[in-house]
């Protein structure tokens, strides 16, 4: 982003228009407009990167990586009786595994910053057979499946 400001930044200093800059960087004229006024006000400096606002994680890069690879391995083999992870499952980990502690609706947050989704699992019966589901899609289904109705155009 910090690099498509400056781009811009140059432009602009060119005498470029905001909407030809804006097209050019792939932005909008309003966002061009914004950063015409911060570079009038304040030269290149003004179009750096600035820190994101809000505490810092208390998960070093170095723990995520380790919570990922702990979550990869799946939760059975983190000592739970089903291979379902949930938040107050990661939350355990978390605090068993790296020390640090966090609230179950918290670790959503860092879950999603470490590229991870929301999963729901797929319900099956235990008793399901495969082989009949199977079996019974290639015999019986093909059997009971209504056929395309074809349409017949004038005859001649």
């Amino acid at each position: 982003m910090e690099v498509r400001r400056r781009i811009a930044g140059k432009l602009l200093l060119e005498g470029r228009g905001v909407r030809e800059v804006a097209r050019l960087v792939g932005a909008v004229p309003s966002s061009v407009s914004r950063w015409k006024e911060d570079l009038e006000q304040g030269g290149m400096e003004a179009l750096q990167a600035q820190p994101h606002p809000g505490r810092p994680s208390r998960l070093t890069w170095q723990q995520k990586q380790e919570l990922e690879k702990i979550l990869l391995k799946g939760a059975q083999a983190a000592g739970f009786p089903t291979d379902l992870w949930t938040l107050a499952r990661v939350t355990q980990v978390i605090e068993r595994e790296l020390g640090v502690q966090y609230h179950p609706g918290h670790v959503w947050y860092i879950l999603q910053d470490m590229g991870w989704s929301a999963q729901k699992p797929e319900r099956r019966a235990r008793e399901r057979d495969e082989e009949a589901i199977a079996r019974w899609r290639e015999e019986d289904w093909a059997r009971i499946k209504k056929k395309p109705v074809t349409l017949a155009g004038p005859s001649s």
